[in-house]
């Protein structure tokens, strides 16, 4: 019950949260969001599972039980823990704290509403991660677009209405499209499945239960489905050509709501398209290699090159997300050990590490009132924590040695260079020219570093521009210790994917 537990402690925080007053609202949500953080410490202390939650493995902290029947298929609740989901429920657990502490400074009305749908998402968040029945699961999901689309909308900068919307409108279309795609192929397996429990529905296709549809054949229903769900979950990531609503979303939102938007929302997407696409569809997803390769490739490129056009900070590091994201897609489709497992870790790792750059671009806003690179310069002397934590995870997005970055590149690039999917070199080829991405991050971060952090402080104001608060500096430390920490012991999470991906692995022939 322990996961039952975890939501239900984290949803009640949220309504206790809502009805507090306004200036109590901040420190009473940060108290109880230690809660869920406390209470994924110890699942994941006391973690038992082993192989992947689809494919027949031990999980932790699993529970089962009828709900409804809907027509032929039951419903059940059915949640569990595998060892990709018990980093991402410790990630989301870690960042909402964080995030909160993060908004004591920008957040000054309506601070109780502001608060209490922070911990709405989280709590949705966590069910993404556990859920293992579709139904359930597909709830929690679009959950998550409340909380996010009212405190883009309300607490957002100028343009707010417009970015909220635009987010609901992409990522409402996308599900309904992934919807289709998936209800498509649960048909198309008859009366080979009852339920919409994922396991179930995962055996069912690999053992080749998959009949027509609608007069189109199975072969082809896979295909369709694969596509439809790879381009629902791709609005999530997001990948390129998907990708123009997370710039506005990140411009506009305020900077704990980007924390966790880009620290966690967008790896629902890839956790999905690990979960539905390579895991449910696996020979699918090795028949259309090259074409996943080239968007992932796509994705770093287009989106580094973004960044390098970018003046304000914000944006910056908006843009740089869309390329990180890519990476994950090109460890996914080398279908090993390493290069699963290094997917899965980069959303850990990225979700830490992006989390930390906008909290940082929130601290130095919160002080200089802009976020433009022309306007500053000279911040160094000003804010010098800072500035020493946004250098050193600007170094982390460029994959230094000794950091979660680094760990999670180097897992993807070896998983890449050993993938047999494609003939010949050729992803190995894809690998090469994703690895250039990485000499484009180091160009635009050292450009906006240079210009806003070094010289002369030149900036015209009517105020004084010194030392950020505690309460802003000390979640920037703690994070990038995090940073830190999984870059020299990246087994605190690595062993346990591993464990996960590697029936992956094997079923595709994938091997290490």
């Amino acid at each position: 019950m322990m996961i039952e537990a975890l939501l239900a402690v984290t949803l009640l925080s949220a309504f206790v949260v809502f009805l507090a007053p306004d200036k109590v609202a901040g420190k009473l949500a940060f108290a109880l969001s230690l809660l869920p953080l406390g209470g994924s410490l110890w699942m994941y202390s006391a973690f038992d599972g082993s192989g992947n939650a689809l494919l027949g493995g031990t999980l932790a902290f699993e529970e089962m039980y009828q709900w409804v029947n809907l027509g032929p298929y039951a419903l059940n609740w059915h949640v569990g823990l595998d060892g990709i989901s018990m980093p991402l429920l410790v990630l989301t657990t870690v960042l909402t704290p964080l995030a909160i502490l993060a908004a004591w400074t920008p957040v000054q009305s309506r601070q109780s509403q502001f608060y209490g749908l922070m911990l709405f998402m989280e709590m949705s968040l966590l069910g993404v991660f556990a859920a293992l029945d579709f139904f359930v699961w597909f709830i929690f999901w679009e959950m998550v677009l409340v909380p996010m689309y009212f405190l883009i909308g309300v607490w957002g900068g100028p343009r707010r209405k417009y970015a909220a919307i635009k987010f609901f409108v992409y990522t409402n279309v996308a599900s309904l499209v992934m919807f289709i795609g998936f209800i498509a192929l649960v048909f198309g397996l008859g009366d080979s499945v009852t339920s919409l429990d994922l396991p179930a529905i995962t055996e069912a296709l690999n053992n080749g239960e998959l009949s027509g549809l609608a007069g189109i054949d199975a072969n082809t229903l896979k295909i369709v489905a694969f596509f439809a769900m790879f381009a629902g979950f791709g609005v999530k990531v997001p990948i390129v050509p998907f990708h123009t609503w997370l710039p506005d979303a990140h411009v506009e939102a305020p900077t704990p709501v980007s924390i966790m938007l880009a620290g966690v929302m967008l790896k629902m997407g890839t956790y999905a398209l690990l979960r539905f696409n390579f895991t449910m569809l696996p020979e699918t997803a090795k028949q259309f290699a090259f074409i996943i390769a080239l968007v992932a490739v796509v994705s770093v490129i287009y989106g580094a090159m973004l960044a390098l056009a970018q003046s304000d900070l914000k944006r910056i590091v908006a843009y740089s997300s869309v390329s990180s994201m890519g990476y994950v897609i090109l460890g996914l489709v080398a279908y090993n050990m390493y290069g699963v497992g290094g997917a899965t870790f980069q959303m850990i790792a990225h979700g830490l590490i992006s989390g930390l750059m906008f909290m940082a671009v929130g601290v130095i806003y919160n002080t200089t009132h802009t976020r433009m690179v022309s306007d500053m310069s000279g911040l160094a002397d000003r804010m010098p924590i800072t500035v020493a934590v946004f250098i050193a995870g600007a170094f982390g997005y460029m994959g230094l040695p000794l950091m979660a970055g680094f760990a999670a590149e180097f897992f993807i690039f070896v998983g890449a260079f050993q993938s047999t999917v494609l003939a010949g070199n050729t992803l190995a080829l894809f690998t090469g020219a994703a690895m250039f991405g990485i000499v484009i991050v180091a160009g635009y971060l050292l450009f906006a570093m240079q210009r806003t952090l070094f010289g002369p402080f030149r900036l015209e104001t009517d105020y004084e521009v010194g030392r950020a608060s505690f309460h802003d500096v000390a979640p920037l430390v703690v994070l990038i210790l995090l940073v830190i920490l999984l870059g020299v012991q990246p087994d605190i999470f690595y062993g346990m994917i591993q464990e996960s991906v590697r029936d992956m692995a094997l079923i595709t022939g994938g091997g290490a």
